[in-house]
């Protein structure tokens, strides 16, 4: 994405956010959410560090796993919308608010993940005492807040349009998917049926008919046994990244296909990836849903998948073909 350049304001009067972009003219970012980002980093590397050298484990995995990856998580998130809220013309205030609102949510949740893994203890789901109670509480407040913090932003980006139709589009609809990936997170945090009848001081489970802690994918975690929620929210909060980055990849091969030069062609390409993604991320929730894990799919669930990959190809043909008719190259 092209990068605006925006005239510095040195009025004495100009507010932080805009104190903020005024010290990075050229090229802007939001500060909260970039300092966010480098503290990230530096805590994935201690969390790395703490795998090699602590060896102790925690529903079948080592302590400092799921540190690591909301570290990541956190930090991918960050610089995106670091740089996204950068770029705004319109309504850069209030974004500029949310975004700060969002670096401190996920501060608040990381030292909470941190904190209960250092002490060898689950943060998520533990009801067992009053304290983890109120801790999972405060992590359930974030989480909704960062929510609504990032819903004001992506609605604020449909009110700043890229002068290229298909970035607006790439941006917008990965937008739009990651709120929903976020949002699949609140399927979790409900007690199932075993734990209503045998209450153990646990409300909630990644996994869809097992408990958690069994046998998972390296790193991930992503249950090999069962559905697993993890799978949807995981690729739904990330359709931000890929989506756009689908985008560059055509815009870099239009360097050497003169079809991909037309900007009509490209919107609509990143539309039916759009789409695609949309329609692979209902599927994934859908087959978590069921209980099945992601290394298995049955054969309803590969039919599905089939026919989302067959639409796509027939949609882009037809966009090929649209775009090479006699009548289109005149």
């Amino acid at each position: 994405m092209s990068t605006v350049i925006v005239p510095a304001d040195h009025s004495a009067t100009a507010t932080a956010p805009d104190r903020d972009a005024d010290r990075t003219a050229a090229v802007r970012w939001h500060r909260p959410l970039l300092w966010l980002a480098v503290a990230m980093a530096a805590l994935s590397v201690v969390c790395g560090i703490g795998m090699l050298v602590d060896d102790r484990t925690l529903l079948g995995v080592g302590v400092w796993e799921k540190p690591l990856k909301f570290a990541l998580s956190a930090l991918v998130y960050s610089v995106t919308w670091s740089w996204l809220i950068g770029q705004l013309q319109r309504f850069r205030r209030v974004a500029w608010w949310a975004g700060t609102i969002a670096a401190g949510l996920l501060v608040v949740e990381l030292v909470i993940i941190v904190g209960f893994a250092a002490a060898g203890e689950t943060s998520h789901f533990n009801v067992t005492t009053p304290f983890h109670t109120a801790m999972w509480a405060v992590m359930a407040f974030s989480i909704s807040t960062l929510w609504v913090a990032t819903f004001v932003v992506s609605v604020i980006l449909f009110r700043n349009p890229s002068a290229d139709p298909a970035r607006s589009i790439a941006v917008r609809s990965g937008a739009i998917i990651a709120l929903v990936g976020m949002g699949l997170a609140f399927l979790m945090t409900g007690p199932n049926a075993d734990q209503l009848s045998d209450f153990q001081g646990v409300a909630g489970a990644h996994a869809v008919g097992v408990a958690d802690g069994g046998p998972g994918l390296p790193l991930l975690g992503w249950s090999t046994v069962a559905g697993d929620l993890r799978i949807p929210h995981f690729v739904g909060m990330h359709a931000l990244q890929v989506i756009p980055l689908v985008l560059l990849i055509v815009e870099l091969a239009s360097r050497r296909v003169p079809l991909l030069r037309d900007s009509a062609v490209r919107a609509r390409l990143v539309t039916i990836v759009a789409a695609a993604y949309a329609a692979v991320l209902a599927l994934l929730t859908w087959q978590a849903l069921r209980g099945q894990s992601i290394v298995q799919p049955d054969a309803l669930t590969l039919a599905v998948g089939g026919a989302i990959a067959a639409a796509s190809l027939v949609a882009v043909l037809a966009v090929v073909a649209r775009a090479t008719t006699p009548q289109r190259t005149k």
